[in-house]
């Protein structure tokens, strides 16, 4: 059995399938600061509900963003802790990528990176920092994937909320049968497009700014 998680954004998802990645089951919500305290309890109540434990879990596999700097690292410790103390594989899949996988009639995904800014993937693309402005211009009439906090303050009329947890499933099941040790658990990290507030870049060239 699979575990995903996703906390790449204030929309949470957390998924078990199969070894091939078909899907057990699957929880959603949304936790503006409380990832720490809920994804845990939520993990342990969704085993509980589709009577697994995790004694079952032959892979672990984790969003890695770009997004919320705090979700994402508190579901790379939750993962990796869960994969040492477990000894079992663990694999990290792109967040956003997996939020356009679980939604294949939107053209893009957002995710906040900042009070202004957000990260933007669209299809067939490489995920890039995008102004508010720059936004609302060019994805707010079009369907896209963006957390409700951010689709409100941004006003996408036309967004859904992100579910990427049964994505990851799926990717990490197709990953781990081509390279059965998966990541390098005190190596694997988030993907980071910008330093996090208070941490200085030592260049622009390290992102791409629209």
């Amino acid at each position: 059995m699979i575990i995903a998680i996703d906390a790449a954004s204030t929309d949470l998802s957390l998924a078990l399938a199969r070894a091939d990645g078909t899907l057990m089951a699957a929880d959603t919500w949304s936790s503006a600061q409380r990832q720490s305290a809920e994804l845990t309890p939520r993990l342990l109540d969704l085993l509980g509900r589709s009577g697994v434990g995790l004694g079952d879990v032959s892979l672990l596999a984790v969003g890695t963003g770009p997004g919320s700097f705090t979700g994402l690292r508190v579901a790379m410790a939750l993962a990796k802790g869960l994969a040492v103390a477990l000894k079992r594989p663990l694999v990290g899949v792109a967040s956003l990528e997996s939020w356009l996988d679980e939604a294949p009639e939107a053209h893009a995904a957002i995710a906040r990176a900042g009070a202004r800014e957000a990260y933007v993937l669209e299809r067939g693309g490489e995920p890039i920092v995008v102004s508010e402005a720059g936004i609302v211009e060019r994805l707010g009439k079009i369907e896209v994937i963006a957390p409700s906090e951010l689709a409100a303050a941004f006003g996408l009329a036309n967004a859904s909320g992100p579910r990427g947890a049964p994505a990851i499933a799926r990717r990490g099941a197709r990953r781990i049968e081509t390279d059965p040790g998966g990541d390098d658990v005190r190596t694997l990290e988030p993907i980071y497009l910008r330093a996090p507030r208070g941490v200085e870049v030592a260049t622009e060239a390290q992102v791409r700014w629209l």
